[in-house]
């Protein structure tokens, strides 16, 4: 049996789940407080103890960037890679640069860091729709783990700081498209009913 050890209010968890939902992989999950972390937490996944980890047998994975290509590679179908070693590293670049184009941004001002500000976070998504413009997708044509990586902050920047998203109109198109996926849809619901 594979474990996910989650939080529902991570947007990393967030990420692992959307990828567990693309695959149609069963999994067991355990939920972790991020305000009181259990020993056992730090034990898998030493020395900060953050979600998520994956379990699978006695492999013990965390870091959701990980953890998403590991699935692809455990469950191939239906791809969230392409086929090409070029595009695939498009991909990989889009998810390692993902907290300079819109993690730290977002985190600056959700967590009211001096570095946080409204205008930062907006240029951060105006950079993204210029992006999405180009292209119907974060790394190219197509629906990938790029994707599946930025979309978690996305809704959180919608839903939890309030940030309208109609002035980026090819974000919100993107976004538009990957609610149509139910994996995308459900975590849209998840953070919608998520405490303040």
């Amino acid at each position: 049996m594979t474990t996910l050890y989650d939080a529902p209010r991570c947007p990393y968890c967030a990420r692992v789940r959307i990828a567990l939902g693309e695959k149609g992989v069963p999994v067991e999950t355990v939920q972790v407080s991020l305000d009181e972390r259990p020993d056992f937490i730090f034990e898998l996944n030493p020395p900060h103890g953050s979600v998520p980890v994956l379990e699978r047998s006695r492999l013990i994975v965390p870091e959701s960037s990980v953890i998403m290509e590991y699935l692809e590679e455990l469950h191939p179908e239906p791809a969230l890679m392409p086929a090409g070693p070029d595009d695939r590293a498009l991909v990989r670049l889009a998810v390692e640069r993902f907290p300079e184009r819109l993690g730290d941004p977002y985190y600056d001002l959700y967590l009211g860091r001096p570095a946080g500000s409204p205008e930062r976070l907006a240029g951060a998504l105006a950079a993204l729709d210029e992006r999405l413009a180009a292209d119907s997708f974060v790394a190219g044509a197509s629906y990938t783990l790029a994707d599946i990586a930025y979309v978690p902050w996305v809704l959180r920047a919608e839903a939890r700081l309030g940030i309208d998203l109609s002035p980026y109109g090819s974000l919100a198109a993107w976004l538009g498209r990957l609610l149509e996926r139910p994996a995308v849809a459900a975590e849209r619901d998840l953070v919608a009913a998520l405490e303040p």
